[in-house]
């Protein structure tokens, strides 16, 4: 399968990096977050984690924080950003985060991707990122598979739910991987590999953090391509219409994923 990057990666052809020797074991309440931008935060998932008694570790990678041995955590979270998987000449901080994402997956790691963390995993287990069809944004459906209801962290979801979107990117699905969720404009919505997760969608944001993204410009962009006169202000409006159900949904999820798949009581 041709690579975003052109070659595949060494951490792809070997399927894992050269191993470096294991640390002690991992704090049981320690997870690593990776951001990769400031306004795009963990929200109802780090709400989760902390009304659990964890703890977490915030490296936001634009800013240039030096990624840390994954070893050391229980569990890995990867968030959004305006970057794709395949700008690595822009921003070459992505290369490491792959090659940690690949072999920290590969080792049965925890990991929770969401929007472009999702494309990061995919990306990192040697699928296709690239632009899609067209931007998909705002609250829009998501349906689960038929193979949701036999996965830990989805069988008990609702079989359809509203979620906010955000992407122009999408990913096929990795070799090995359940497809777990599809949209009406994208197939590709949610999948697991082992014990990681890739959700494309936004349960976890708040209006006040939609407010935000809209200030970016790399976001605000894709704002002129929406109907309405103040396609920011929609947005937020739709946001806060579903905020009800997809918060809760958000840490239900999370729930799940910390209790059956990282093994956090």
């Amino acid at each position: 399968m041709d690579h975003p990057l052109g070659t595949p990666p060494h951490w792809l052809a070997a399927g894992r990096l050269d191993s470096a020797p294991m640390p002690d074991a991992p704090a049981s309440n320690r997870l690593l977050v990776l951001q990769h931008i400031g306004c795009e935060r963990p929200a109802a998932y780090e709400d989760e984690l902390l009304a659990r008694g964890l703890t977490l570790d915030r490296v936001q990678l634009d800013a240039g924080d030096a990624l840390p041995d994954w070893r050391l955590y229980v569990g890995i979270v990867a968030m959004g950003g305006p970057m794709g998987t395949y700008e690595a000449n822009r921003h070459p901080w992505l290369t490491a985060e792959m090659e940690l994402v690949a072999e920290a997956v590969h080792a049965d790691k925890p990991f929770w991707g969401v929007c472009l963390g999702a494309q990061l995993l995919a990306a990192s287990l040697g699928a296709t990122v690239a632009p899609g069809h067209g931007p998909e944004v705002g609250v829009l459906g998501v349906e689960l598979t038929a193979e949701a209801a036999q996965d830990p962290v989805f069988s008990q979801a609702p079989a359809s739910f509203p979620a906010f979107h955000w992407h122009g990117d999408t990913y096929t699905l990795p070799p090995g991987a359940v497809h777990l969720a599809r949209s009406e404009l994208y197939e590709q919505q949610v999948f697991a590999y082992r014990n990681a997760y890739a959700l494309q969608f936004h349960l976890e944001v708040t209006p006040q953090m939609v407010a935000e993204w809209g200030q970016v410009g790399a976001y605000a962009s894709s704002l002129a391509t929406l109907p309405g006169e103040d396609p920011l202000a929609d947005l937020i409006a739709q946001v806060s219409a579903v905020e009800g159900s997809a918060i809760p949904l958000a840490r239900e999820l999370f729930a799940r994923w910390l209790l059956d798949v990282v093994g956090i009581a």
